[in-house]
C-alpha cells in the first residue's frame, strides 16, 4: 500500500507561472486610487488649497498685465496648479510609509507582485490625483475669469505641469522609506510649501537676485520653468537640467529604498 504524498511536497515552485505584468491589474489600481479619494486631507491638498491659493494670488492688480501669450492670472493659475499636483503627488508616493507601518508592504512582497509592478501602481495613482489638483485650479480660473491664454496654451501647460508632477510622486516614495509613518507628511508639506517659496512658484524672482541663485538649485525651480514654458516661451537650459536632475535623483532614491526594504523579505 503506497503512501498519500502530502500537497506540500508535490509543489514544485520552479513550476509557477509569473504573473502578467509583474502582478501590476486595474483592480490593485483602482483600490489604491479609491483609498486616496477617501482621505479627508487628500481632497482638501487636492482641491481646495490650490485653488484658494489662486484666487488669493491671481486677484491682485497686476492680474491683467501680458507674460508671454497670456497674463499675470494664467501665470498665477499654471504654478498653483503645480503646486498642488506636486503636493498630492507626494502625499501619493508618501502612502508607503503608512504602508510599511501597518505591515501592508510586507504583505505585498510575499505576494507574486513585482516591486515595479507596485511602483508603476503608484505612479499612476500619483498623476491621477495630480491631475485632479491641476483641473481643480484650472477650473477655477474658468470660472473667474481673469486668466488669459490661447486654448492650445491652456492645454499645454496642463500637460506639461501633469508630467512634471512625476518628480515629487518619487520624491514622496523616497521619503516614505525614509520617514516613519505619519511623520512623512509633516515633513513633506511644510517643505514643499518652503521650497515653492525658493523655487519661484509663489514669487517671482528677479534673475540674477541672491535668492535666485539659491533658487536654480532647489526641485522646484526646474518644474516651475517647464510647466509655465508653454506661457512664457522661456525655458533656460539651465531650468531644465535641474528638472531631469531632480527627477533622476529622487528615482534613483526612491529605487535605492525600495531595494534595501525589499531585501530583508
Amino acid at each position: 500500500m503506497s503512501t498519500p504524498t502530502h500537497p506540500a511536497d508535490a509543489y514544485d515552485p520552479a513550476g509557477r507561472t509569473p504573473p502578467r505584468w509583474g502582478g501590476f491589474n486595474r483592480t490593485l489600481l483602482g483600490l489604491e486610487l479609491r483609498r486616496m479619494l477617501r482621505n479627508r486631507r487628500t481632497i482638501v491638498f487636492t482641491i481646495l488649497l490650490p485653488a484658494g491659493l489662486f484666487l488669493s494670488f491671481g486677484s491682485t492688480g497686476q492680474a491683467s498685465d501680458r507674460v508671454g501669450s497670456g497674463n499675470v492670472a494664467a501665470y498665477i493659475m499654471v504654478s498653483m496648479g503645480l503646486y498642488g499636483a506636486a503636493l498630492t503627488a507626494a502625499a501619493s508616493g508618501a502612502m508607503v510609509a503608512m504602508e510599511r507601518s501597518l505591515g501592508w508592504s510586507r504583505q505585498l512582497r510575499l505576494t507574486p507582485l513585482h516591486p515595479a509592478a507596485y511602483v508603476v501602481t503608484k505612479t499612476l495613482v500619483a498623476l491621477a490625483i495630480g491631475a485632479i489638483a491641476i483641473v481643480a485650479v484650472n477650473v477655477t480660473g474658468l470660472l473667474q475669469g481673469r486668466p488669459d491664454m490661447p486654448a492650445g496654451t491652456w492645454v499645454a501647460c496642463a500637460a506639461v505641469t501633469l508630467v512634471s508632477t512625476l518628480t515629487f510622486a518619487a520624491l514622496g516614495v523616497f521619503a516614505g522609506y525614509l520617514v516613519p509613518g505619519e511623520n512623512v507628511m509633516q515633513i513633506l508639506g511644510p517643505g514643499l510649501a518652503l521650497l515653492s517659496f525658493l523655487g519661484g512658484v509663489f514669487i517671482p524672482l528677479d534673475v540674477g537676485s541672491t535668492i535666485w541663485h539659491i533658487a536654480v538649485l532647489t526641485p522646484m525651480y526646474g518644474v516651475a520653468e517647464v510647466a509655465r514654458a508653454p506661457l512664457t516661451h522661456e525655458l533656460p537650459w539651465y531650468a531644465v537640467v535641474n528638472a531631469v536632475g531632480w527627477l533622476l535623483a529622487f528615482v534613483a532614491g526612491a529605487a535605492w529604498q525600495m531595494s534595501r526594504d525589499t531585501a530583508r523579505v
